[in-house]
């Protein structure tokens, strides 16, 4: 039997996160042949040069995509954007996959995407339809969409949402979160074992916290940043477990007033560029809340009952679960957000809810099953379908 080459491209620590079961899923199918491309922050020292995560899980990576430079400007991305965009046409066109396969939102994925269009490859997409209205990502989630041929929605409302962009019901399925996956399918370790290796004490109270520039917004990163800083010394006996920001348009400068904040903080703060998904899941399981504006926050957390001190707008318009505590970048509504977050009262009516994402399930085999009945060579030519569900065959 003739295997087909999927192809996944990788450019973070987040998405490999929530990507690894499914490369491993069809990396150890007789279906499928796994190609790995890893790309963008993967490949920096300065982000912590994550490929090495890749290849400590024992994946084989077969190209190598590195667009980044010192400029984190807007501009600056914009000229990454391009240069990843060349890149992937160079390896996409040697690999020649028979369906690439991209997670999320980032400008890597849409590069690789936009490459994957002129190699007439088709596109599986993860996580299509959401809104965040405060980062740029917004933009090139939607563009990601019709550049796919498979859509793989996390939420009900989510799917409908890519049908609306006139997108195929047919090719169109809600699978849940592959992140959530990871809950049930990794060894996480203790939180004895996680503050052993982030030398705290064992018992302590601690908040994971992840900031990243809100990329649509006017004023500079540092503002919001500068408040929450504040917000946290309100609260010293409050432990403090941060991950650096990821290469958006001000991360660097974000990255450095987080060094200075974590050397002011010695026994209290522990600053790491990238836990790994391991550690970070273990991280998150087991905070007594999750500080910040990272997705992660909003789509897994709440699926292990962790309340979340939301910042800002950057994830404005995604669903939202009842332990989510949305907050302005003002020192005084952070501290306001942290205080709700510790309150008992508040946390013990989580474990009754539903988070709209669901809880830890099977998300991947779900991708997978779709991928095992796909007829890859007949995807190129995609519908159009008008609402309310006339579909017309060009």
């Amino acid at each position: 039997m003739t295997r087909s080459r999927i192809c996944i491209a990788t450019g973070t620590r987040a998405d490999y996160g929530l990507l690894y079961w499914l490369m491993r899923d069809l990396r150890d199918h007789p279906r499928f042949e796994l190609s790995i491309i890893a790309s963008a922050m993967h490949l920096a020292p300065q982000f912590g040069e994550t490929i090495r995560f890749i290849r400590q899980d024992g994946f084989e990576i077969d190209a190598t995509v590195p667009c980044l430079d010192e400029d984190d400007s807007d501009a600056g991305m914009g000229r990454a954007y391009v240069r990843a965009t060349q890149g992937f046409l160079s390896v996409l066109d040697g690999i020649r996959p028979d369906c690439l396969i991209l997670l999320g939102d980032r400008f890597e994925a849409l590069a690789a995407a936009t490459a994957a269009t002129f190699l007439h490859i088709p596109v599986g997409h993860i996580h299509g339809g959401e809104v965040t209205l405060g980062a740029i990502d917004e933009v090139f989630r939607h563009a990601i969409t019709k550049m796919a041929h498979l859509h793989f929605t996390a939420a009900e409302e989510y799917r409908q949402r890519v049908i609306q962009m006139g997108e195929a019901p047919d090719r169109t399925f809600n699978v849940g979160t592959v992140g959530l996956d990871n809950f049930l399918r990794l060894d996480l370790p203790s939180k004895a074992d996680l503050m052993a290796d982030l030398d705290l004490p064992e018992d302590s109270d601690y908040a994971l916290v992840t900031y990243h520039p809100a990329t649509m917004e006017k004023a500079g990163p540092l503002a919001g940043l500068e408040a929450l800083m504040e917000a946290l010394e309100a609260f010293p006996e409050l432990r403090l477990v941060i991950t650096k920001a990821n290469a958006d348009p001000g991360g660097r400068r974000i990255n450095e007033l987080l060094e200075s904040f974590a050397a002011q903080w010695p026994d209290r703060v522990r600053l790491v560029t990238s836990l790994g998904q391991v550690r970070y899941l273990a991280a998150m399981k087991t905070a007594t809340m999750v500080i910040g504006n990272s997705s992660s926050g909003i789509i897994e957390a709440p699926a292990v009952d962790v309340p979340t001190v939301n910042i800002g707008t950057r994830q404005e318009g995604r669903l939202r679960a009842q332990s989510i505590i949305d907050v302005a970048e003002t020192a005084a509504d952070m501290k306001a957000g942290i205080a709700r977050a510790l309150d008992p009262d508040f946390r013990n009516g989580l474990k009754d809810t539903t988070p709209p994402y669901g809880r830890p399930g099977n998300a991947t085999g779900r991708i997978v099953s779709v991928l095992e009945k796909a007829q890859f060579g007949s995807l190129g030519r995609k519908p159009f379908c008008d609402l309310p569900g006339l579909c017309r065959k060009g």
